[in-house]
């Protein structure tokens, strides 16, 4: 069959698939600990999971809009303008089944032959994929542990030529939990008014999840770069409703007739019960969110400690989401060996750096979205392992 060219081009997120191989293992009888899966390991509140049970009951199951229902379409405008201080336009926001869909429509929107998309790296999987699937070239933007897993304003806009059409920024970040400060933030904001071609998509899904008393600062909440901007958030990581597929997306208004005919042609709508669970999520109470991060940031400083003290291996403190990026290199194994070894020899699943990008070579990934018990074994298991075994 004559399949189109972009498919032997599009990647996958390996997280996945060591996700399959680890219960693949634990259905032979193996004990194994998943530190792989950026997926909280808490359910989804009570009051959530009511409202998409009270929707199904009174009959909410039908098409919506594509774009989404009125009232969760409103909610996330008057959440995103209350806590930036600005005014959102609800009739600007997309209700998407998931994070990654506002990734697939925004490089669809920018992405071709011949011109340049920017995105970080080490960094999430289907930024590259979605950039190379279009034919547009992919730029990474070095995300250095030196600066605490922060991209480098000046470093960033280096990278600018006259082909750029995109850039992704992330922050908090996956994989490396990097908070990059207001200050760079700031840097690039007034950097990219150089470059009025240049449209943004900020990946913000990780914005509730920070520490040390870190704040987010969405782009959102620079006013020169409105009309170029696609914010990206979603329910997933906040109120621990991964599998509930739903996201929201923020769009400048030369994007969204474009975005919602997409939506039309490829998912119709989200599905609906889960919109009313997203309603509830946002209008209800908060508690839930606030417990989730104190219990993160217990797992998060045992982690570090717990990494610092293994052979060979370093590990600086994260600032948000829920990973820890240590660095292997002195243990003289590579990345994805190491990870391989530790999934099938001591039943520790993890991800190796280069799955999130060629300056990921020297790092692992763990998420500490696992019970702390869990993760106690899980470390004490690398241990063994990293004493015992020599590099393959």
């Amino acid at each position: 069959m004559d399949i189109v060219e972009g498919f032997s081009r599009i990647g996958e997120e390996n997280a996945f698939a060591v996700l399959a191989r680890a219960q693949q293992l634990q259905a032979a009888g193996k004990d194994v600990i998943n530190l792989g899966i950026g997926q909280p390991d808490f359910k989804t509140p009570e009051h959530i999971v009511d409202a998409a049970v009270a929707a199904l009951r009174n009959g909410e199951h039908g098409y919506t809009a594509a774009t989404g229902i009125p009232a969760l379409r409103d909610a996330v405008a008057n959440e995103l303008s209350t806590r930036y201080n600005t005014s959102v336009d609800a009739d600007l926001v997309t209700i998407m089944p998931g994070g990654k869909v506002t990734m697939f429509a925004t490089i669809l929107l920018f992405g071709k032959p011949g011109v340049e998309i920017m995105y970080p790296d080490p960094g999430f999987p289907i930024y590259r994929s979605m950039i190379e699937f279009t034919g547009a070239t992919p730029i990474p933007i070095p995300i250095r542990e030196e600066n605490g897993f922060a991209f480098s304003a000046d470093e960033t806009l280096a990278l600018i030529t006259a082909k750029t059409r995109l850039m992704i920024i992330n922050s908090p970040a996956n994989p490396c939990g990097g908070v990059t400060p207001k200050s760079e933030i700031t840097k690039l904001v007034n950097g990219l008014g150089q470059h009025p071609n240049v449209a943004i998509m900020s990946d913000e899904i990780y914005d509730r999840l920070l520490f040390d008393g870190e704040e987010h600062v969405s782009l959102l909440s620079y006013p020169s770069i409105r009309n170029r901007l696609v914010l990206l958030n979603g329910w997933s990581k906040t109120y621990a409703m991964t599998g509930w597929r739903l996201g929201y997306s923020l769009w400048p208004e030369a994007c969204f007739e474009a975005v919602r005919k997409l939506a039309v042609n490829a998912w119709s709508c989200v599905n609906t019960p889960s919109q009313h669970a997203a309603l509830a999520a946002l209008t209800g109470p908060q508690d839930s969110v606030a417990t989730m991060v104190e219990t993160f940031d217990e797992r998060r400083k045992f982690v570090v400690a717990a990494l610092n003290d293994l052979p060979g291996v370093r590990c600086i403190t994260p600032k948000g989401a829920f990973y820890a990026f240590p660095n292997i290199v002195d243990t003289g194994w590579k990345a994805k060996p190491l990870a391989n070894a530790l999934l099938e020899e001591a039943g520790v699943a993890i991800i190796g750096g280069p799955d999130f990008g060629t300056l990921g070579e020297g790092y692992i990934r763990i998420s500490y979205a696992n019970s702390l018990p869990n993760i106690e074994r899980a470390i004490d298991k690398m241990a063994a392992f990293l004493k015992q075994q020599s590099p393959a």
